[in-house]
């Protein structure tokens, strides 16, 4: 048996538990094998540096800056996901700074390996249907950053910045695909380029998947040509209308508005005189009282069937649905998008800080982005595998799991090697005795797991 040297601290056991288990995957080797950073190496390789801005911002980092404070000064944390020592902090920046686009298409390719790999979205079973949600959301950034033009940014009139176009695979969790543009483009310019993607990544042209695939959008993909886009794509569709006029004339065409009894305030009505779009299509209007006595008008369409429409809300599947239960069905799984796309964007920004990491150059940007989608999906990844073990821990949002999981202070053990042969976990922290016990299930057998006071 191999004698055992020493054990340095981490103040981020769970998160050197990922890196174990990312290694015993194989995840960072993928990344090493697509990625080449025309860059000179005096200590560390820029494949290298990279993994160390990966691990800044898994433990938590809202800078670049802070891998000196959160990884450099963390031995055990940097053995957990292979390295020796940690490049310092303006190393990692000037190799962010060295990327070229290219080296964004092969981190993107890399990561499309990763997640075909890894995750479940790829391997849906597409007799039931696949959600995927579309959307963009700003990235503030200064006047001199390439890309940063003023554009729509949420209560934030007059700021310049860059859009985030981002496609998830909604009953997974997991982002399939995104993309940074500069801060003029919105969804309408890139839907069509993000779900082309998307297709790529997850195979949609096989085997009539796309037949079984919901494309999720809000006004701002809701324009006539990428309705029609998507409907001759063979896409299955749950949209709201971009032309607020047209809201208008079909609100006229309602016959009975019926109240919702979840949303004071809100009605809803069939439009029976549909739109022809380039597929038959249901349509309904949606109307919720503002504070100056007019109407906030809203049109959903799809051409997805009553049953799936009861899944997507989450309720009981009729046989034989009323007009009316058929109704709010199709208007609860539309409203079901604000628990996929905007809380996968939620917990970007509050769990892993995207908005927070700005660089001036726009393939740095881009690779810094890739690398917290990496991060959120590897995230995902592991909460589930654990989840097998402590069920709770399924529902946790990024920010909490990192908080309440992930941030356990202990030990790495390493052989005279320095070969990593388990963890020590500080048995005063809450979440440190189920860490243990889902580890040990995950792990392989020659990995030492124990609890005790650090």
């Amino acid at each position: 048996m191999t004698n055992i040297d020493y054990t340095p601290f981490t103040a981020r056991t769970g998160v050197a538990a990922l890196g174990i288990w990312m290694r015993e995957q194989g995840i960072w080797d993928m990344v090493e094998q697509y990625v080449a950073i025309r860059q000179k190496t005096v200590k560390h390789t820029p494949e290298e540096k990279l993994l160390d801005a990966l691990i800044n911002i898994l433990s938590g980092g809202e800078r670049v800056v802070e891998v000196n404070t959160r990884v450099r000064s963390d031995e055990g944390l940097q053995r957990a996901f292979g390295r020796k020592r940690c490049a310092d902090q303006s190393g990692v920046s000037r190799t962010l700074d060295c990327c070229k686009e290219d080296n964004v298409d092969q981190l993107r390719t890399a990561m499309v390996e990763i997640y075909r790999a890894q995750s479940q979205g790829y391997r849906h079973d597409y007799k039931e249907y696949q959600v995927l949600d579309v959307d963009m959301t700003g990235l503030l950034a200064g006047r001199q950053a390439e890309g940063a033009t003023k554009g729509y940014f949420s209560r934030q009139k007059g700021r310049r910045g860059r859009q985030l176009g981002r496609v998830t695979a909604t009953l997974y969790d997991e982002v399939v695909y995104q993309k940074l543009y500069d801060g003029k483009v919105q969804l309408d310019q890139c839907l069509q380029e993000l779900v082309t993607a998307a297709s790529d990544v997850l195979e949609l042209e096989r085997d009539g998947r796309r037949a079984h695939t919901v494309v999720r959008v809000d006004g701002g993909g809701g324009r006539d040509t990428d309705i029609n886009w998507l409907l001759d794509e063979g896409y299955v569709l749950l949209a709201k209308a971009h032309n607020w006029q047209r809201c208008h004339k079909k609100a006229d065409t309602v016959d009975t508005w019926l109240f919702d009894l979840k949303e004071a305030g809100r009605e809803a009505g069939w439009v029976t005189e549909p739109h022809p779009y380039n597929d038959s299509t249901r349509q309904v209007v949606v109307r919720k009282a503002k504070a100056n006595g007019e109407w906030q008008l809203s049109l959903l369409i799809t051409n997805l069937p009553a049953t799936t429409l009861f899944e997507l809300a989450g309720l009981p599947v009729c046989e034989h649905p009323t007009p009316e239960e058929l109704l709010w069905a199709f208007v609860y799984a539309y409203d079901k998008r604000s628990g996929g796309i905007e809380t996968s964007f939620r917990q970007s920004k509050l769990g892993l800080r995207i908005h927070k990491r700005n660089k001036r150059r726009f393939a740095a940007q881009a690779m810094l982005v890739l690398l917290a989608e990496l991060a959120q999906n590897l995230l995902v990844w592991f909460r589930r595998r654990l989840a097998r073990w402590i069920s709770k821990w399924r529902d946790f949002g990024i920010k909490r799991f990192l908080r309440d999981v992930l941030t356990i202070p202990g030990r790495i053990i390493l052989d005279s090697n320095a070969t990593v042969r388990g963890c020590v976990f500080d048995e005063r922290q809450p979440s440190a005795a189920h860490l243990a016990k889902a580890a040990l299930g995950l792990f392989s057998n020659d990995l030492t797991l124990s609890l005790r006071k650090i």
